[in-house]
């Protein structure tokens, strides 16, 4: 049987990051469900927008009318990588901001965006591990000879399976898509959707955890790439 790992962050690292990626869709007020809101977790760092004349429409985040945010979306479609689900808050272009302390060869800046050292990654990348993108930041360290992190761009694949999910919950908004509860305390993964082709991705119905197959898990810990946890979770 397949193994799979959420990822986190280990508090160990004394790293810091302090960015913001350079583009985004706005977050939104729904028209049907009435709920403003904005994901933010989903990120595609490799896109760039610098030559669409509407780019400055995607440098401040804000919340929009429904129909404003999906003639945004339609905008940036395609850019983006096929069939991504371009939520609202979806995240878009380098990294901007500013970096400190020492760095471990993975590193989190929170619980849904990895980085990693250049050097880390080719390692990775050596042994064969699929679907690693890193895509390069634009952090700004005081020291004169700072580590070269790259972001990994995740895609959502695979989802938590219902039986973990509230048995009474609502359907998502047939507007918006927004699921109104929060993640189970007990996690449970959906086996057939959990995808063949990649060792590294995001939930496509929890897209805050980005999940790593066993094969990630033994390379990172052979090769002594720390700087994240990893938490096996059950299938079904």
């Amino acid at each position: 049987m397949r193994r799979f790992y959420w990822l986190r962050p280990d508090e160990a690292s004394n790293g810091d990051v302090s960015a913001a990626h350079k583009w985004g869709l706005p977050g939104i007020h729904c028209p049907t469900c009435g709920t403003t809101w904005a994901d933010g977790s989903d990120a595609y760092p490799s896109v760039d927008l610098s030559a669409l004349p509407e780019m400055r429409e995607f440098e401040v985040s804000r919340p929009e009318p429904f129909a404003e945010f999906a003639r945004l979306r339609e905008i940036v479609r395609p850019l983006m990588p096929p069939g991504v689900p371009l939520e609202p808050g979806t995240e878009i272009g380098p990294l901007v901001g500013t970096a400190s302390g020492t760095f471990t060869p993975l590193f989190m800046q929170n619980p849904w965006t990895l980085l990693a050292l250049r050097e880390a990654l080719e390692q990775l990348q050596a042994e064969g591990l699929r679907g690693l993108k890193g895509c390069r930041t634009e952090l700004r360290f005081r020291k004169k000879t700072p580590p070269e992190l790259l972001e990994l761009e995740i895609h959502p694949h695979g989802r938590l399976h219902d039986d973990c999910l509230p048995p009474d919950r609502k359907p998502p908004c047939e507007t918006c898509g927004r699921q109104g509860f929060t993640r189970p305390e007990e996690l449970l993964l959906d086996a057939a959707s959990l995808p063949t082709h990649t060792d590294l991705f995001r939930l496509a119905n929890w897209t805050t955890m980005i999940m790593a197959t066993e094969r990630f898990a033994e390379t990172a810990r052979r090769l002594d790439l720390n700087g994240v946890i990893f938490k096996e979770l059950p299938l079904r």
